[in-house]
């Protein structure tokens, strides 16, 4: 017997290191294109999204039922559909709920699941969740043979590929995700707006993308903001890529002595208000390198009922020259890239408004 023993592993290929990379660097592409980071068409979710819901759908987590804690609904989504770990889960199932983030949230959240100052989430084990009315309408008839269902990672269950999803779900509350060699940017749009282009499209097949637009004026962000101009929305829905411009909502309001304040009411989508690197930052380090020295304070009064953030200036101060300057410097106006990429048949596409209503 030889000093080293050869154990026989079946059939041994031999591969250029080269040629091993570029396949394995493929595979792996492939996975995080199919599996994690690209919505799918039909129903607008990644795959961690649909198991989440799927998942709070099988607990009997109903709009009008008792709350479970979240820890619980990430401990099942890990164990049965999603061994992942427990952040990304948490993550997801926080941002399914909140509602500067989607425009109709599809889950009802009880506890602290962040601000658009950028606070973090309360941990998992002291906030509580159950399906959001939206939500139920993306999961009705799953029993009724609507949609397939493939094993789970460990084929001990099932799990369905897409949901039902009564409404158009990738249009209404939009997607991002970044994977391997592409990305998608798909911004939320108003449920209202987007039934009624369905519907013209179910009536006539052959409607044009100039058709849809007279149904779907453009992106509905829920936090809310103004949308300068239509060539960068026609771009999108033409082409599926476009860059969208919106401006903060703000008006002028006279404050005692004299003075006047700008009151900003609604910002662009994704633009953090306190925190760091917020816009009150932001103004506060413009006004300390004087470059706009006509304001005097910054107070947030923002509450329940809706943002308000008050910049007082200057007695003398000119509110639109500063209102002017605020959308220059800061992200008061903003651009969001539109990138319409979804998978169509597990296949990377980037859609037209058309093409996404018909799939």
């Amino acid at each position: 017997m030889s000093a080293i023993d050869v154990i026989g592993g079946g059939n041994i290929e031999p591969r250029g290191l080269e040629e091993e990379m570029r396949s394995a660097y493929l595979d792996y592409a492939m996975s995080v294109i199919v599996g994690r980071a690209l919505p799918d068409v039909r129903d607008g979710l990644k795959p961690v999204h649909r198991r989440v819901l799927f998942a709070m759908s099988e607990a009997g987590l109903q709009p009008n039922r008792p709350r479970a804690k979240s820890s619980r609904i990430v401990g099942d989504v890990m164990g049965k559909y999603h061994p992942h770990g427990d952040a990304p889960i948490y993550d997801t199932l926080v941002r399914l709920a909140q509602e500067f983030s989607m425009r109709y949230p599809l889950v009802d959240g009880q506890g602290n699941f962040g601000s658009i100052d950028d606070d973090p989430p309360a941990a998992m084990r002291y906030t509580e969740a159950r399906l959001g009315p939206m939500a139920t309408e993306m999961l009705r008839d799953i029993d009724a043979d609507t949609v397939d269902f493939f094993p789970n990672y460990d084929g001990k269950d099932q799990e369905p590929v897409p949901l039902p999803s009564r409404f158009p779900n990738l249009l209404v509350n939009g997607s991002a995700g970044i994977a391997v060699g592409m990305a998608t940017n798909i911004p939320p749009h108003n449920l209202r707006e987007t039934t009624k282009a369905v519907i013209a499209y179910i009536d006539n097949p052959d409607i044009t993308v100039e058709g849809l637009m007279k149904h779907v004026k453009g992106p509905d962000f829920p936090t809310g903001g103004i949308i300068l101009g239509t060539s960068g929305v026609r771009d999108a829905y033409t082409t599926g890529r476009g860059r969208v411009r919106i401006q903060a909502r703000a008006h002028v309001e006279p404050l005692s002595q004299g003075k006047e304040a700008i009151v900003v009411t609604e910002l662009p989508y994704q633009v953090k208000k306190g925190g760091d690197g917020g816009l009150i930052q932001k103004i506060a380090h413009l006004v300390h390198e004087k470059k706009l020295p006509e304001i005097t304070d910054i107070e947030d009064h923002s509450s329940d009922k809706g943002m308000r953030l008050v910049i007082e200036l200057k007695r003398g101060s000119i509110p639109k020259v500063v209102l002017n300057k605020l959308y220059k410097h800061t992200p008061m106006q903003a651009t969001f890239g539109v990138n319409m990429v979804a998978l169509v048949d597990n296949v990377p596409r980037t859609l037209s408004l058309r093409e996404v209503i018909g799939h």
